[in-house]
């Protein structure tokens, strides 16, 4: 698959390159994978192409250090920059992001930044800033010091024991998916400083609010009422500020996508589509 230049960026499509583009950005820590293939499918079954990379530090893509390394010096604007950069590897001149919690971070950066290059976008579970009504987490202390190094059985059974305990929600973890992808990150990059790399990037990350509301792009913001991670009042305010934007709060969704609400998501990502493609014409 192919990389971007300096640093490599591992990205992978699917779909009809001369259709309209959209990015799929991952959260912290998480690769590409995380997008579950059948939600790629049914994105380009809507006749649409996906991209989707691994972020800096993590995956196949670049590391900005070394194991014991927790800060790699760059910021969110760089991890913004590389969404522009894979479009340039790609030949494309603008598409449409849809990023996960630190990928709508990213997502949101890419825009201000280039709004030029991005046609709409969609927010999921994410944040426009570290106000501190949105932030439900503590401090993540173990993500400022050299991460404690797992084997890949601990990392299967940590992760198993994840998704199990939202048994008995009204949207619990797929189980046997989840334990699927940690095991195959694992294998296909495991360095668990590069999440804390990216974490020092977002310690200092812009605030976002006010820019967002220069932005005239459609916007589709999708969070989960009973996200124990980042606070449902931040895609509100994010609505409210975006000038053409849909909100979507699902009770009984937590900080991650479940299968049960991909059609709501796709749609909504659909309308988002098609009113940037409308404003191209």
């Amino acid at each position: 698959m192919p990389f971007t230049p300096d640093p490599a960026i591992f990205y992978d499509t699917a779909g009809d390159p001369s259709a309209p583009t959209v990015v799929l950005i991952a959260g912290g820590g998480a690769q590409l994978i995380a997008w579950h293939v059948d939600f790629v499918s049914a994105l380009v079954g809507r006749g649409l192409h996906v991209v989707r990379f691994d972020n800096r530090d993590v995956g196949l893509s670049a590391r900005f250090g070394g194991p014991d390394d927790i800060d790699g010096g760059y910021g969110l604007e760089e991890m913004g920059d590389d969404v522009i950069r894979v479009l340039d590897d790609l030949g494309i001149d603008a598409a449409h992001l849809v990023g996960h919690s630190m990928g709508g971070m990213m997502a949101q950066m890419a825009a201000i930044r280039h709004p030029q290059r991005v046609h709409s976008l969609g927010l999921l579970s994410t944040i426009p800033g570290r106000d501190p009504r949105y932030i439900l987490h503590d401090e993540r202390p173990e993500l400022m010091r050299e991460p404690v190094r797992y084997s890949r059985d601990e990392v299967r059974a940590g992760a198993r024991a994840f998704a199990a305990s939202t048994a008995g929600e009204r949207y619990p973890l797929d189980v046997e998916w989840n334990t699927w992808a940690a095991v195959e990150a694992f294998d296909r990059g495991y360095a668990p400083e590069g999440f804390s790399r990216q974490w020092s990037a977002l310690l200092r990350a812009p605030e976002r609010l006010e820019a967002l509301r220069a932005l005239d792009v459609p916007a589709l913001v999708f969070h989960g009422r009973d996200d124990d991670v980042l606070h449902w009042s931040a895609a509100v305010d994010m609505a409210e500020a975006l000038r053409s934007a849909e909100v979507q709060v699902h009770p009984g969704m937590g900080h991650f996508i479940v299968p049960e609400l991909w059609p709501e998501l796709i749609a909504g990502i659909e309308r988002a589509v098609e009113a940037g493609e409308a404003r191209r014409a």
